[in-house]
């Protein structure tokens, strides 16, 4: 008999007893130091149980849902109704098809819902009740929030987000018993995944120090200056709160004006160098660029006090100050990305108002200076939540590297928590080295004084935008930003929208050049040309929305990079001898990448 037509149960038998209860034993024994590196991380106070408190906010939001539906008893019952009325016509569905008969579907997965690709959902029938249970429930739930009514916005945006989160947690596809793949994977293997799961399991609780890190990427396989971040040149100039690289030439000219990359500090600045064939930097110096990177401090309780200000003072301005020095130049062009280029943004508003004229253009990659339409972000910002992260930070004095990137990881859970669960601790399979995801998880920490002020001023109050944001007593008014700006989204961005980015423009006073990129915040963002991946969008001055704009704007195969340099390039074309780096004021301290970047969270 062929797959189709076999007894469905004929698989799920375990193939020899003995061995089976042997590994149950010893699950159990891994179990136990799982639960002794979670209990010894809460003794040291060191784990702050991140999932705990998104979990307690959750319930309080969902909890006004929930009342909000209970006070009008009729239409709770409607609501009932239709849940009951789905799973009948499930289970009606359900006889049928044991009886032999064709029944078509109650509820079916997404195209692009990867946790049903298996034959066996579809094909056996437990599981296909069950996948089918699942998506009925977890659809009425958001569909609950939807037709909430008398919540402001961004309950409804919070309820939305912790039910979403809370399907894909519960989802058949994340438990042994309920997901055919790994049902017969542990018993065709006597349960020796499960172990091998475990102890993953207690390794990566024991590294988080109590609370549990998920492994995305093989940590192993990658060394920060060994086989990433390697394009050659030299730590030029440091301070407490960052290096400045400057990479070697490729060239036996280049450009006059050099360029001065602002990374996040909230990841760490070689994903635009991880490795040559997909580095922007190698492929910058390359057009004959000379380029200067900023390398933020991972931070510890003695910076508690940098704000922000100190940020553009200590940071860019200073950066901006050792790069035409050793250039000779008095206009230098300069990226900003992500938060790196909020951070600009404020800069340049600082600059116009002070006179200051040696940023010549800017470069925004996935940049939000308008932070109306954020995104899921918003959801951990409003003023209760924002307390509660200035109290954390005050026992520190900074905000530990885990609770963002728990936040980001948060942002796709579907994608960058759920797989890694049942392959690590179910399958007991090592995931495989991605240098993507292992930069991912490389994450640092954030002083306490300038992320409440990027939280408040940015994320809660947008005052950058209004023009209401004030630095060193200097009012910002982004209009009176002239320089020419090119300003790039990624169409599937849950960082920094698409939406939010284009929004953006228009806050500036000069000529802005829109580009939508495909794909999302980073691999929209990092796309060598030599890949022939995705795609990028131009079109007319950004005004209106967005969908309306992109109607009328026209598509391009693969990488924005080229795009961008004809750009660039049309600024200012003159070209001078290649510059090594450093000179006799600012002589090279070390090689490129640096020190500041090694140090781990």
């Amino acid at each position: 008999m062929d797959d189709t037509t076999r007894n469905p149960d004929q698989s799920f038998t375990i193939r020899d007893p003995e061995a089976f209860a042997q590994n149950m034993a010893q699950l159990t024994e891994e179990g136990g130091k799982a639960l002794a590196a979670m209990f010894e991380g809460s003794e040291k106070g060191e784990a702050k149980l991140i999932f705990a408190e998104e979990m307690n906010h959750a319930a309080k939001t969902l909890s006004q849902i929930a009342e909000k539906w209970l006070s009008d008893p009729r239409k709770a019952m409607e609501a009932q109704n239709r849940l009951w009325s789905g799973y009948l016509n499930l289970w009606t569905q359900a006889l049928r098809r044991m009886a032999g008969e064709d029944a078509e579907p109650v509820a079916e997965p997404d195209r692009s819902d990867k946790r049903f690709a298996a034959p066996e959902w579809h094909r056996h029938p437990m599981f296909d009740f069950l996948k089918q249970a699942y998506l009925l429930t977890a659809r009425w739930a958001e569909t609950l929030v939807e037709e909430t009514q008398d919540i402001d916005e961004h309950t409804r945006h919070k309820a939305r987000f912790y039910v979403r989160q809370i399907a894909n947690a519960i989802s058949p596809s994340n438990f042994v018993l309920t997901n055919p793949e790994l049902l017969q994977e542990t018993l065709e293997s006597n349960g020796e995944n499960l172990v091998r799961g475990m102890k993953m399991l207690a390794e990566d609780i024991k590294l988080g120090k109590g609370e549990l890190k998920i492994r995305q990427s093989d940590p192993a396989g990658f060394e920060v200056g060994g086989n990433l971040a390697l394009s050659p040149g030299k730590v030029v100039f440091e301070n407490e709160l960052m290096q400045l690289i400057q990479y070697a030439p490729a060239t036996k000219t280049v450009y006059k004006r050099p360029f001065l990359m602002v990374p996040p500090w909230i990841n760490k600045f070689y994903i635009l160098d991880l490795r040559p064939e997909k580095s922007l930097f190698h492929w910058l110096v390359e057009q004959g660029h000379t380029v200067f990177c900023i390398s933020w401090v991972n931070p510890d309780g003695r910076l508690a006090r940098k704000s922000f200000e100190e940020y553009m003072k200590e940071g860019i301005l200073t950066a901006l100050d050792v790069v035409c020095d050793i250039t000779g130049q008095d206009k230098v062009n300069v990226g900003g990305y992500c938060v790196g280029g909020t951070l600009l943004a404020a800069t340049l508003a600082y600059l116009a108002e002070t006179g200051d004229t040696r940023i010549a253009s800017a470069t925004f990659l996935t940049t939000q200076v308008d932070f109306t339409h954020a995104g899921d972000l918003k959801v951990f910002v409003d003023e209760a939540q924002v307390r509660a992260v200035e109290e954390d930070m005050a026992d520190r004095g900074y905000l530990e590297g885990r609770r963002m990137a728990t936040a980001f990881n948060l942002l796709r859970s579907n994608d960058l928590i759920w797989p890694y669960v049942v392959n690590n601790y179910l399958r007991g399979r090592a995931p495989f080295p991605f240098d993507l995801l292992y930069w991912n998880s490389d994450s640092t920490h954030l002083p306490a004084a300038n992320h409440s002020f990027y939280l408040r001023n940015c994320y809660l109050e947008n005052r950058l935008s209004r023009g209401e944001m004030e630095i060193a007593g200097v009012k910002l008014d982004l209009k009176k930003v002239k320089i020419p700006v090119y300003n790039l989204a990624t169409k599937e961005d849950h960082i920094a929208p698409a939406k939010s980015v284009f929004l953006g423009s228009r806050c500036f006073g000069g000529p802005v050049r829109f580009v939508l990129a495909g794909s999302g915040h980073i691999a929209g963002v990092v796309n060598p040309p030599d890949k022939r991946k995705y795609q990028y969008w131009t079109g007319t001055k950004p005004a209106g929305e967005i969908d309306t704009w992109l109607t009328k704007a026209k598509e391009h195969p693969g990488s924005w990079w080229p795009d961008w340099q004809a750009w660039v390039s049309k600024l200012s074309k003159e070209q001078v001898a290649a510059r090594a780096p450093g000179n006799r004021k600012y002589k090279p301290i070390e090689d490129a990448p640096g020190r500041y970047v090694k140090v781990k969270s």
